[in-house]
């Protein structure tokens, strides 16, 4: 199974958050962990915000962004297309850096239809857009959404 994760479910393995420990789970059960190549700017931005808004010490900051970073190359990394992120903006009326990841997940499944592939993240609007493009969604429910 590829695990897809947006960059919103991807840092609940890094700051202890609601769900952290079932995208833990759903990590361990993945024989592959697969993100966008922009999740690594998204998830530091997200970590610094964090440090920022003094919601995480500066010790823990350097731990996270540290052990984060040396995770990376752990991770399968794609890119997205560019005119289906215009499509899929323009249909679903996603945020940019949504459609880029739904864009990304869509080339995994395109690419690999023979291999299970699921999806996660903790934005609805980009979840529902995910399955309405074919992708199998796991929500934070522990349920499967086709």
């Amino acid at each position: 199974m590829i695990l897809y994760l947006g960059a919103s479910s991807l840092i609940k393995l890094y700051i202890d958050e609601v769900f952290s420990d079932v995208v833990r789970e759903w990590v361990e059960q993945a024989e592959i962990v697969a993100t966008c190549r922009v999740a690594f700017t998204e998830v530091i931005s997200a970590i610094d915000t964090r440090f920022r808004k003094n919601d995480i010490a500066r010790k823990d900051y350097e731990l996270i962004t540290k052990g984060f970073s040396e995770d990376w190359v752990n991770f399968a990394t794609v890119d997205f297309d560019e005119f289906e992120t215009g499509r899929l903006i323009r249909k679903y009326g996603l945020r940019r850096l949504d459609a880029i990841n739904l864009s990304a997940a869509k080339l995994i499944k395109n690419n690999r239809d023979a291999i299970s592939l699921y999806f996660s993240s903790a934005s609805i609007e980009l979840c529902r857009a995910a399955g309405a493009e074919g992708l199998r969604v796991l929500t934070f429910k522990h349920e499967e959404c086709t």
